[in-house]
């Protein structure tokens, strides 16, 4: 036989399920009443005083966007640093002083909208028929109450309760508090909308943004905070990477109203847009500024030798002289573009390296390629430089831990110096190595030229000069243009993926059900004493452990709750828990029959104490796994008192055992097939007068030899033999008995029962299937048990099968007809 050891997948364990502790006090209700009444009165009072917490989420990209105008030719920037570095800038830029200090005073979100509740004050902040537009650079009413009254569409009046005769004051252009002469009384005036209000302490335009009147009779609170203040309450907005992908910011905000949460989430994300894409103009605007300052000195150089090749052309024969010199001019002209270039480079060079060694702000360098260099370390360097300058410049009011990224940015730019000045000195040596180059060529040519005749050497070198002035004249003037070009088209890296909106929702706290929790508990405390001890001493099957201490019987398999709506669990959720309960159940009877040496068919009965332990949805699913093995299984219904196998398998109870056991149909017209293959059924039939005299007789006997000849497995489904003996009887007919136990249904008296019938030899080879189990119980109450079904009578008052009662109790009777509804 199987022992419970065998089981070792049940470990010892607390049983004391707390909730189905509190099931079981229900049926006290009347005890907890007046406290669930006083505990929730105080909860609910609790609950409308705090104001609701909303949480808004906004979501944006970051991406390495270069100007879709960048070409080899006009390219100024070629790399502006890596993703993920930019990432983590813009999140600690978004919570950094500096930026905040420009949403804030972009939204003026040091001024309060609030309204006067019945426990609140309630920030009504764009839901108000206006809004003010302050001066910053005049007094404010610092800190104090404005009450404001709409009349009209276009007056309203202003009311402010002074206590004394002077008041504080505040200049938000820059945050300075002062203290201003104000009338000793309360002061009230009527305005227009629209109109610039100036008073010692007051300074406002009203503006009108809903016509409707709706609002108009209510007194709105206008407050005027500290500026430092609001953006240091601001500073905690939440900014998340995303682990997913790390160029994807979320950012989010919880506070007690939405329209100013949503505005600001906007509005910090159309800012950082801005200034991100300011930040890409700068090298553009550098370099033009670089381009114009050089142009104003190329243009006087031209002028000049412009006019003195004029003056020269006035006093000599100009075709004449360039007859043989032509041809030195376009060399000249060549060599002399040559060696500019490399000199212009090298100059650029000369004041990148003092630049880098005596100065501390970069966002002023113009783009290397403004002077023709190319080389991509150099112009990616310049660049990144560029960026990390104007970053640390905006971090001098950064937020607690900036101070750690601000010397993270020093230490980067240490290194990008470093970096550039070695591929400054590399360039260099080739530069110096052109230059030379171009001299040569220069001073071969000159040599040549030294031969011709004085006027056209004079010719040449003014030329030479002109041409010279003209064509670095002319290049520059190319570089500006792109420069404009790539500084117009520049796109932000930031981008909005989900821009901040009130869709509904996003209520976050207060946790109101937990009050109310806290008052149910609360509330249940004394009379939950007395029902502690009602439930501990309960004489119902509530664990392994019950079991094994009150009988020897092995327990074969345990059952969990079934979550279908039928009894097919294991045909309709094949791999489910359940299932493959059902499974274990199968291969312990399958020992078990190996062990008594049974070959051929196998005859299983299921029985229990009472009624409502799951006898028949385990006699169905057992039947169901031998089926879907491929063995020809029969299930007989021998609940001649109350048949309901039938109602599960949608088949007809019209005929059944009855009709073939008193001779009126044979073995094949009773036998119905189901839907699942290799599973038929025999339902019980009719009920008849003498259930226990046909159970009986031979024909009971002779039905068991011919289905042992046509199937592999017979399962019985059988009268609890707590109530009827109609079981014992069939037990000479079965190979293994299995005997369902429900958690918290069973009676522990009822195992004691079953002890002295398997010593008397009424039952053999019993085995026990623990049904219902849950590790945490949740049971249920009244009738049903979870299994949508129960008999017509209950333990212990012996009345027989009957139709289905209805319960007594309130609760009880209540679910009882929802029961019955649902089933309908």
């Amino acid at each position: 036989m199987l022992d419970t050891k065998d089981f070792t997948f049940f470990d010892k364990q607390n049983n004391f399920d707390f909730k189905g502790f509190l099931i079981k006090t229900i049926s006290y209700w009347k005890w907890f009443v007046v406290g669930l009444i006083i505990t929730f009165s105080i909860a609910h009072q609790v609950n409308v005083r705090k104001q609701k917490i909303y949480g808004i989420e906004t979501t944006i990209a970051v991406q390495e966007e270069n100007n879709p105008l960048f070409t080899a030719n006009t390219s100024l920037v070629f790399n502006w640093g890596g993703t993920s570095d930019k990432v983590q800038m813009i999140a600690t830029t978004l919570k950094s002083r500096s930026h905040n200090e420009i949403v804030v005073n972009k939204l003026q979100f040091y001024t309060d909208y609030l309204k006067q509740t019945k426990y609140f004050l309630q920030d009504v902040y764009g839901k108000v028929p206006f809004k003010i537009v302050i001066n910053n650079a005049e007094n404010q009413l610092y800190g104090q109450f404005i009450k404001v009254k709409m009349l009209s569409n276009s007056t309203y009046r202003i009311t402010i309760p002074f206590q004394s005769n002077s008041a504080q004051v505040i200049r938000y252009v820059n945050n300075e508090v002062s203290t201003v002469s104000t009338p000793s009384t309360e002061f009230s005036k009527v305005f227009k909308v629209g109109q610039d209000i100036n008073l010692p302490f007051l300074h406002w335009k009203l503006d009108l943004v809903d016509f409707s009147t709706e609002n108009f009779d209510e007194e709105i609170l206008i407050r005027f905070n500290s500026f430092d203040n609001t953006v240091s309450s601001y500073k905690s907005i939440k900014v998340g990477i995303d682990e997913k992908a790390a160029s994807i910011l979320k950012l989010g905000m919880e506070g007690t109203n939405k329209e100013r949460m949503v505005d600001f989430l906007n509005a910090t994300v159309e800012v950082l847009i801005q200034r991100n894409k300011e930040e890409k103009n700068k090298f553009a605007e550098n370099t033009i500024i670089f381009i114009d300052e050089t142009l104003r000195d190329m243009e006087e150089k031209l002028k000049n030798s412009g006019d003195d090749l004029k003056d020269f052309g006035k006093n000599n024969n100009i075709i004449d002289i360039e007859e043989g010199g032509s041809t030195f001019k376009a060399q000249l002209l060549d060599f002399d573009r040559q060696k500019d270039a490399v000199e212009r480079k090298i100059a650029y060079l000369n004041t990148l390296k003092s630049y880098l060694k005596n100065s501390v702000d970069f966002s002023k360098l113009p783009a290397p390629t403004v002077v023709g260099i190319e080389e991509p370390n150099i112009n990616t360097n310049v660049a990144k430089l560029i960026e990390l300058s104007v970053k640390r410049s905006e971090l001098d009011y950064s937020l607690k831990g900036g101070v750690v990224y601000y010397e993270r940015i020093d230490n980067e730019i240490q290194s990008v110096k470093r970096v550039l000045l070695e591929n400054s000195n590399s360039y260099r040596v080739s530069l110096d190595y052109d230059l030379n180059l171009a001299n040569n060529k220069i001073q071969t040519l000159e040599s040549e030229i030294n031969k011709l005749p004085e006027n056209k050497q004079e010719w040449l070198k003014l030329s030479r000069k002109y041409n010279l002035s003209d064509n670095i004249y002319n290049t520059f003037l190319q570089k500006r243009s792109e420069a404009s070009i790539v500084k117009a088209a520049n796109i932000s890296d930031i981008k909005f993926i989900d821009p901040a909106k009130d869709v509904g929702g996003g209520l976050l706290g207060p946790k109101t059900g937990v009050n109310y929790v806290l008052a149910f508990f609360m509330g249940l405390i004394v009379p939950l004493v007395i029902v502690f001890f009602i439930f501990f001493i309960s004489n119902s099957i509530q664990n392994i452990e019950d079991i094994i201490g009150i009988t020897q019987i092995p327990l074969i398999g345990i059952v969990g709750i079934k979550h279908s709506e039928t009894n097919l669990s294991v045909f309709e959720r094949p791999k489910s828990a359940l299932s493959e309960s059902f499974r274990a159940i199968r291969s312990s009877l399958q020992f078990l029959y190996k062990k008594q040496s049974i070959e051929g068919s196998k005859t299983l009965m299921l029985t229990s104490s009472v009624s409502g332990e799951g006898k028949t949805f385990c006699s169905i699913n057992i039947a169901t796994v031998f089926a879907l093995s491929e063995k020809k299984t029969m299930i007989v219904g021998l609940d001649l008192r109350k048949p309901r196998i039938f109602d599960d398998f949608n088949i007809q109870n019209d005929i059944g055992a009855v009709n073939y056991l008193i001779g009126q149909n044979n073995l094949d017209e009773v036998i119905q097939h189901t839907h699942i293959p290799f599973l038929d059924v025999i339902t019980s039939g009719p009920i008849p007068p003498n259930p226990s005299e046909l159970i009986l007789g031979d024909s009971m006997r002779e039905m068991i030899q011919e289905l042992k000849q046509r199937y592999d497995y017979i399962i019985l489904d059988t009268p609890p033999v707590g109530l009827v003996s109609d079981a014992l009887e069939l037990v000479q007919f079965c190979d293994v008995t299995l005997y369902i136990v429900r958690q918290n249904f069973t009676k522990k008296e009822m195992l004691t029962l079953l002890n002295n019938r398997n010593k008397r030899g009424e039952l053999n080879n019993v085995s026990i299937i623990f049904n219902g189990y849950e590790n945490k119980a949740k049971y249920g109450v009244g009738y049903g048990y979870g299994y949508g079904y129960s008999y017509g009578y209950g333990y212990g008052q012996g009345s027989g099968y009957h139709e289905d009662d209805e319960p007594t109790g309130f609760f009880a009777k209540w679910q009882y007809r929802l029961l019955k509804l649902f089933k309908k």
